[in-house]
């Protein structure tokens, strides 16, 4: 029942759900400008283009979300939701690196435009800097929920390496990926909105759950959105899962309920990276429903997201992230 995460029957936009905290993601926007100062003008050059290429900015959203539920956006706040965009910019960073990737966000990535060793050395950074911003904010448990996420997200880094071009993988492991590289990110975004605001032990685990939950139903249509969106509203190509062997779930519920010869065609496609089968692997995946049943999974995550905040009393600061469940399910880019 999704009609939890609705305003009067009504979807909203990612920006509707992000309006309540608009000023306050300005206040970040200056942080980051500010953060990003070096003595090193090629690190200024390329996190420059990054930070400003684009983007959701969702997971710093998130912080100030979380705050604005858990009891007010704070000063502090603005610092974490920088922090948090420097974590997922240096992971982006790495990923284009190892995926060899060269469009993000409809621009040519870092990567392709300066070369993998500065790519991988501003990622450094980036990461360095936002470990000097959490000291200075002088709270162990912030640092403490930082270094931790920090290094489930490696390791999910790590595993998404292992299971490229694995034809085997469970959709159980594939979850893990997914709970580990993307929804901790969020899942620590939350919490930290929550501990900045002293919130209680459970206000803080209810606002680390939905971001866990949401975080997953992000990515499962990011999953889909790469087979069926519109490249110039995603800013990248097609196919890009397909291309690089990732086998996500379309393609891991199709392999298992396609018939076996349209089983075979995909794995073949996922094992020699075969883009030219693209629009033979649609059709199967189309024929199969699998799209369907990835949007089902999201759309259970999105609401168990919702659930997770049932303890809060309904604010307006509550119904925007409702209503951003609803729209991490329903988006289109």
């Amino acid at each position: 029942m999704l009609a939890l995460c609705l305003v009067s029957g009504v979807s909203v936009s990612v920006q509707a759900c992000l309006a309540r905290i608009l000023g306050d993601m300005q206040q970040v926007d200056t942080v980051i400008r500010h953060s990003l100062s070096s003595q090193v003008p090629l690190i200024n050059q390329i996190s420059e283009y990054i930070i400003h290429s684009g983007g959701k900015r969702l997971r710093p959203a998130l912080v100030l979300m979380a705050g604005d539920l858990a009891g007010g956006v704070q000063p502090q706040h603005h610092q974490l939701a920088a922090i948090i965009e420097f974590i997922h910019t240096a992971t982006l960073l790495h990923d284009d690196v190892v995926d060899a990737s060269e469009l993000r966000r409809g621009k040519s990535t870092a990567n392709h435009v300066y070369g993998n060793p500065a790519s991988v050395l501003v990622g450094d950074f980036l990461y360095s800097r936002a470990f000097q911003m959490m000291v200075k904010l002088q709270n162990m448990r912030v640092m403490e929920v930082l270094a931790d996420a920090t290094n489930i997200i490696s390791e999910g880094e790590v595993l998404q390496l292992l299971n490229v071009r694995n034809i085997g993988v469970s959709e159980q492991e594939y979850l893990q990926v997914i709970h580990f590289k993307t929804a901790k990110l969020f899942e620590a975004a939350t919490r930290l909105g929550a501990i900045q605001c002293q919130a209680s032990s459970a206000e803080e685990n209810a606002l680390a759950t939905y971001g866990m939950h949401l975080g997953t139903a992000f990515q499962l249509i990011d999953d889909v959105l790469d087979l069926t969106g519109d490249s110039d509203k995603i800013g990248k190509t097609l196919g890009n899962d397909l291309a690089e062997g990732k086998v996500t779930l379309p393609m891991l519920y199709a392999m298992q309920q396609a018939p076996e010869a349209q089983s075979h065609l995909i794995k073949q496609a996922l094992l020699q990276g075969q883009v030219a089968q693209l629009d033979a692997v649609l059709e199967i995946l189309h024929a199969v429903k699998a799209f369907d049943y990835v949007r089902s999974v999201a759309e259970q995550e999105a609401q168990r997201a919702c659930e997770a905040l049932q303890g809060f009393v309904h604010t307006p600061a509550k119904q925007a992230l409702l209503d951003l469940a609803h729209c991490s399910v329903h988006r289109q880019q």
